[in-house]
């Protein structure tokens, strides 16, 4: 049995019951999907890319917790201490670097990757919030931690400081509109501009329909 398909159908098993719809089965098989992508562009060991970018987020804190930013450290831990249980083929001397690629993915964590690999598991992770998907990423996090859609005297903060632990419209700023400028490898970048295209047309159209309330 192929490596990816093993791994995916033990994560069928292991995560069925993860109701967080931003961090489940879907979001894993993207992210591995984009990975590949880009390394058909930019090269890399694929068997490392394919296991972190399945693993990657196999522990995933709430976006409101404090230990947050630990998520990703907590995610390779446990990582690889499934490979050991589960998937003996991997040779241990990749232990090492997958675990590094995983606590590097996070936004959060904010770790500089240092290996190819690191860069593309990265680029991939963060282009899963944007464009159309993203999108939809976005506010279902929002509704899951009861933040508004947006503030009605001011929905696009023209006159007072961002806010998105409050209201979902100003992560775009805060975060979303800003992934290009993060992103790693060329093949990532060319990914991001067309998805922060779309994001872009959504806010102007927003913008259109908004109603102020005052």
């Amino acid at each position: 049995m192929a490596l990816e398909t093993k791994i995916f159908n033990f994560l069928k098993k292991q995560i069925s019951e993860n109701k967080d719809a931003a961090h489940d089965l879907g979001h894993l098989k993207r992210v591995a999907e984009k990975s590949k992508h880009i390394h058909k562009h930019e090269g890399g060991n694929l068997d490392v890319i394919i296991i972190a970018s399945y693993f990657h987020d196999i522990v995933s804190l709430p976006k409101d917790s404090l230990i947050r930013h630990h998520s990703s450290n907590f995610a390779a831990q446990k990582t690889i201490k499934i490979l050991k249980d589960h998937f003996k083929e991997i040779p241990t001397s990749l232990y090492g670097h997958i675990a590094d690629v995983i606590r590097s993915h996070s936004y959060s964590a904010n770790i500089k990757p240092n290996t190819i690999e690191a860069k593309i598991i990265q680029d991939a992770d963060r282009l899963d919030a944007l464009g159309a998907i993203g999108l939809a990423r976005v506010f279902y996090i929002a509704g899951k931690l009861g933040q508004k859609l947006y503030n009605h005297d001011d929905p696009f903060a023209s006159e007072r400081p961002l806010n998105d632990k409050m209201y979902a419209l100003d992560h775009f700023y805060t975060k979303l509109l800003r992934l290009p400028e993060t992103i790693n490898t060329n093949e990532g970048r060319i990914m991001a501009e067309e998805r922060v295209a779309y994001l872009s047309e959504y806010i102007e159209k927003l913008k259109e329909e908004i109603i102020l309330v005052h």
